[in-house]
């Protein structure tokens, strides 16, 4: 008993050193990280052309000493370090969204510019803050010479903002990388994730019939069938399902299209494109059949999209526009590592919550069932804003973080 005792406290003594030397590391790359982000938000990388800030990401893991780094055929940038059985991976998307209006910027939403402890610009938050942090990971795992039982695959992925998930359903059924837990480096405001509801495109097709605009009564205006359901979707978004963790279900039309033979004719065709976020316990099937109801009766159709582009590699790929809800439960092994990574280098419980938006989750855990949290440098309300910034600190911590979960769930 006295041995088994020792042990265990010279591992806990032991495990206490190696966080400690994490926190120490973390804060001496403090600007290596930042200055790697800075170059990364120097380089456009909208979802389809993310080549040369992959081809950066690339150089920066190599500089980091990583085992391993590769780009596969849809473009995403994995490093690896260790080769133990139990697999885990980092992920972060490295696409981001255009700058939208200029005059709403501050500050070049390009420039990297590293000031007053934050690095400025587009996909600082969303999201190459995560895959920044992470390369300091990677950096600090080699240092402290991390042999443990445990592989893991360090992924910038590619099209997230167009296609959530589809990255990795190409790493997973197409590399056959299939890790058995997952970070999500999503902005979390250094809060634990652990889900977020589903989505869903669809389209509302209507046909009328087209007739003389000075004699409208001889046709059927496919624009007024369309607003009668528009006002009917409305009334649906009120009634949807609600979970206590994930909030309630949301519908909203997104665009309203019609064509017509002239502006001197009745409309003969209508389309509502629809925004449709799914809680726990609403599918595709359901939402689906929803719509339908409300169009019972009419010359119309309900179809969900499908997405199929050409990646930056030139390969052509894609999915259906489903994205499965997903949540994990507080007491999972998962969740429940990333807290004692936490309290280890923080000495302070983490708030355990939710992204409002999607991630790359809807396939890695929504599709494939891997266990999957979420933890990120940056506030979620910044994703997709102008004046877009990351603290430094927060990036620190991060990067502090990976690093002490994989020692925790390696253990």
């Amino acid at each position: 008993m006295r041995l088994s005792a020792s042990g265990r406290w010279f591992k806990k003594k032991e495990m206490k050193e190696i966080i400690s030397k994490i926190n120490t590391l973390s804060e001496k790359y403090r600007d290596y990280t930042a200055m790697n982000l800075s170059k990364l938000v120097q380089i456009k990388s909208l979802s389809t052309g993310e080549k040369e800030v992959q081809l950066e990401l690339k150089r920066q893991m190599e500089e980091a000493g990583f085992d391993e780094v590769k780009i596969d055929g849809l473009g995403n940038v994995i490093g690896r370090i260790g080769n133990g059985k139990k697999i885990l991976a980092i992920d972060g998307h490295m696409d981001t969204v255009d700058m939208g209006n200029l005059e709403n910027w501050d500050f070049e939403p390009l420039g990297g510019e590293i000031k007053d402890g934050f690095v400025h610009g587009r996909g600082t938050v969303d999201q190459e803050g995560g895959p920044a942090a992470f390369v300091t990971t990677g950096r600090i795992l080699k240092e402290l010479g991390f042999n443990n039982d445990l592989t893991i695959y360090f992924v910038g992925s590619v099209m997230e903002e167009d296609c959530d998930g589809l990255c990795w359903k190409y790493i997973i059924e197409e590399e056959g990388i299939k890790p058995d837990f997952a970070i999500s480096t999503e902005p979390t405001n250094l809060n634990i994730y652990r889900g977020h509801r589903g989505r869903m495109e669809m389209h509302v097709s209507f046909f009328g019939v087209s007739s003389h605009g000075s004699a409208p009564e001889r046709g059927k205006n496919a624009i007024y069938m369309a607003s009668k359901v528009a006002l009917e979707i409305e009334k649906l978004n009120e009634r949807l399902a609600y979970d206590e963790f994930l909030g309630r279900g949301s519908v909203t039309i997104s665009e309203f299209v019609s064509e017509s033979p002239s502006l001197c004719a009745v409309s003969d065709f209508a389309r509502l494109h629809l925004d449709r976020r799914l809680t726990w316990g609403e599918d595709k099937r359901g939402a689906v059949k929803e719509i339908e109801k409300l169009i019972e009766g009419m010359n119309a159709k309900v179809e969900v999209l499908d997405y199929f582009e050409e990646a930056y590699t030139g390969l052509k790929y894609g999915m259906e526009k489903y994205y499965p809800t997903w949540k994990i439960a507080e007491d999972h092994e998962i969740v429940q590592t990333g807290v004692k990574a936490f309290e280890g280098l923080f000495a302070k419980k983490p708030k355990i919550d939710k992204w409002t938006f999607s991630t790359n989750g809807v396939v890695i855990n929504g599709i494939h069932g891997i266990p999957t949290i979420g933890f990120g440098p940056g506030n979620e309300v910044l994703a997709h804003a102008p004046n877009e910034k990351v603290a430094i600190d927060d990036l620190v911590i991060s990067s502090a973080f990976y690093a002490a979960f994989a020692y925790e769930l390696s253990k």
